[in-house]
């Protein structure tokens, strides 16, 4: 009778190689994406072996599903611009913009993602511009209204029990310190500043026109033109209609948007710019 030698003996790489096997893992080469992605992905607080946050990532993926938007630095103002998704003919339109939104007299933002989540952050942000404004008798600035908010959608990739904001932002702002701004955030809770950026939909493609086209010295009737030029190019749409389009601009006026009859003035001129070029 031959005896087995008992299970304390085993080598631990023996016992590891068959906990890998039952859990379908190659020991040898390492994890496969698929079957990590499957063993990390159900917690925000738990990281991969590789350092990823996969329902960061996801949540990144469903703003890459939504309308464009994106936003451009004038040397006068900040304009932002969105694609707005119409999904049946039966649907009124709305009294009230989809993509933009204001947060006070001299901050707005415009989302890409989950509406229901921009709407609580948005309303978190126009909470604490004016208790600052209450507190201090003067505006807040943009940067630190943007660092709170952001603090708030870290918070939620870092606590059990709570998922991240599938919602990116572009905050157009203004103050005395800094003059006009154009800042970035993702679900992740990381933000940046720039000089023209796109989220959501075809938000690779559009950066790259931004990059050849954008200059430092245009103002804001040419950012316009540029935010409609980048559009036609990248929205899956074939017809670029002023119905199709949501267009906001930040300047010493203030925060404005855009009605569907200055919209369709803009279209006509950027059409006719295009002809003229094409002809000489």
């Amino acid at each position: 009778m031959i005896r087995r030698p008992p299970r304390s003996t085993l080598s631990s790489s023996s016992a590891a190689s068959d906990v890998y096997k039952r859990q379908g893992i190659n020991a040898e080469y390492g994890d496969q994406p698929e079957a990590m992605s499957r063993r990390y992905d159900s917690r925000t607080t738990i990281f991969s072996p590789d350092g990823r946050l996969y329902q960061v990532e996801y949540a990144m993926e469903a703003i890459g599903h939504a309308g464009a938007a994106l936003g451009v630095l004038a040397k006068d103002g900040v304009v932002l611009a969105a694609e707005k998704i119409v999904t049946s003919k039966l649907l009124e339109v709305e009294k009230t913009s989809e993509k933009m939104y204001k947060v006070d007299d001299f901050i707005a933002c415009a989302v890409a993602g989950i509406r229901a989540d921009a709407n609580i952050l948005i309303n978190r942000a126009r909470l604490v511009a004016q208790q600052y404004q209450y507190k201090y008798q003067e505006p807040m600035p943009v940067e630190q209204l943007i660092q709170q908010i952001c603090d708030l959608k870290q918070g939620y990739t870092q606590f059990g029990g709570m998922r991240p904001f599938g919602v990116s932002f572009l905050f157009a702002g203004y103050d005395e310190k800094l003059g006009y701004q154009l800042y970035q955030s993702d679900p992740s809770g990381n933000y940046g500043g720039w000089k023209a950026y796109a989220i959501g939909q075809n938000s690779t493609s559009a950066q790259s026109v931004l990059k050849q086209e954008y200059d430092e010295d245009i103002d804001l009737h040419q950012a316009l033109l540029l935010a409609i030029k980048v559009l036609s190019k990248t929205m899956d749409s074939t017809n670029l209609t002023a119905d199709k389009l949501e267009f906001a601009t930040l300047d010493q006026n203030g925060y404005r948007l855009l009605r569907e009859d200055e919209l369709q003035a803009l279209l006509e001129e950027a059409d006719l710019s295009t002809n003229t070029t094409s002809d000489l």
